[in-house]
């Protein structure tokens, strides 16, 4: 006669040791798990995370991050919903609390394995799939501008015949995730041969698209430095081989190019909305140049909810801009019309979405905004 053997609780196990993994954990004590995220390497900067759990069905169990207080931006956490997935496809938002600088969320787990992120992940070998795919499409150029201090490529892809030279950028800082998602967006519509809206912008202007400004930090797990601890957005005045050959190799791209506009796209931890910031204070800065800018903002608000106005940075004073920043630099290198995108980890709270928040899908929409915004004005660029 023979039984059914009882089936054995499998034990918990935390793993981030994959591509743009960040957590270490701290204790494991029956269904509670304490954890802390991971200085990026040679930087204090800390607040991306990244991890799975194993052993998780059929159990209530309670995260906390106990080190969310000293992170980078610890405003970035109130009213924040941690991302959760249990296909790594689709993320949901999940009720997430703060207090005393600890981050806790429970999970009741109704399958063996679940991830959780601070936002919907976008890794290195995702960004390998798109350079892959774009690099097929017709009339599309692939350029490895440059390596990074670990080896990885600097990918460019071109596209357009126009005489307006168009800079597209992103994950200056690798652990803003939804930029490179944004990225996607943009190039499936700059390579859309069905939609007049590109037909229009490829006649006008030559687009250079660069992802992932830091593939080292993004597989890393870091969230805003390089493999040797460097704010690639501090480094647009004078960037080095040591230092930052990722900056260096771009900005050399576009000193050959020449640059009419550029968009350095971003993601903002504590402003709960899309926004964009300019070059406000620097040297060569004309009324102009700036209403062409503000222009922008107040068009793309009209053209999506998922974009305003009123919420946003503050502007230097004149002459004070910090032309280490790529948006002042580039603006005042080339009298280009510069801008930062800031896309929030949170939801955009003008237009919020109980379930998702500001989502990968959300932050491919806004791109095809951005562009079709940019083809009402670029003949005056």
């Amino acid at each position: 006669m023979s039984s059914t053997p009882t089936p054995i609780p499998a034990s918990i196990a935390i793993n981030a040791a994959f591509d743009g993994g960040n957590i270490k954990t701290l204790a494991i004590d029956g269904d509670r798990i304490d954890l802390e995220i991971v200085r990026d390497h040679q930087s204090d900067f800390y607040q991306w995370f990244y991890f799975r759990v194993a052993g998780a069905k059929g159990r209530k169990l309670s995260f906390r991050i106990l080190n969310a207080g000293d992170s980078a931006y610890p405003l970035g956490w109130p009213d924040y919903k941690v991302r959760v997935s249990t296909d790594r496809t689709s993320w949901r938002q999940h009720v997430t609390r703060y207090a005393g600088g600890v981050l806790e969320f429970d999970w009741t787990g109704e399958t063996d394995l679940v991830w959780f992120a601070y936002f919907a992940p976008y890794t290195m070998e995702q960004h390998d799939a798109l350079i892959a795919r774009m690099a097929l499409k017709p009339g599309m150029i692939h350029r490895q501008l440059g390596t990074t201090i670990d080896g990885r490529a600097i990918d460019c892809l071109t596209i357009g015949r126009g005489p307006k030279q168009a800079w597209l950028y992103a994950r200056q800082h690798p652990g803003e995730s939804m930029a490179e998602w944004w990225m996607e967006g943009a190039l499936e519509r700059l390579t859309d041969t069905t939609d007049p809206v590109t037909a229009e912008l490829l006649s006008k202007a030559t687009f250079h698209v660069v992802p992932n400004m830091n593939p080292d930090g993004t597989f890393r797990g870091h969230l805003r430095t390089n493999a040797v601890g460097v704010n690639l957005n501090r480094e647009w005045h004078e960037p080095s081989l040591e230092r930052s050959p990722e900056v260096l190799c771009v900005r050399n791209a576009m000193d050959a190019s020449g640059v009419d506009f550029a968009m350095d796209v971003h993601g903002d931890e504590a402003i709960a909305a899309n926004f964009i910031a300019g070059f406000e204070g620097i040297p060569s800065w004309t009324d102009a140049l700036g209403e062409k800018f503000y222009d922008f903002g107040r068009r793309l608000a009209v053209n999506t909810p998922d974009f305003q106005t009123e919420l946003g940075y503050g502007k230097a004073a004149p002459g004070q801009a910090n032309l280490s920043m790529s948006t002042n630099q580039v603006a005042e290198r080339f009298g280009a019309l510069g801008m930062t995108l800031e896309m929030p980890f949170k939801d955009h709270d003008a237009n919020a979405d109980a379930e998702f928040g500001w989502s990968a899908e959300r932050s491919k929409k806004l791109a095809h905004s951005c562009l079709e915004v940019l083809a009402e004005v670029i003949d005056t660029l």
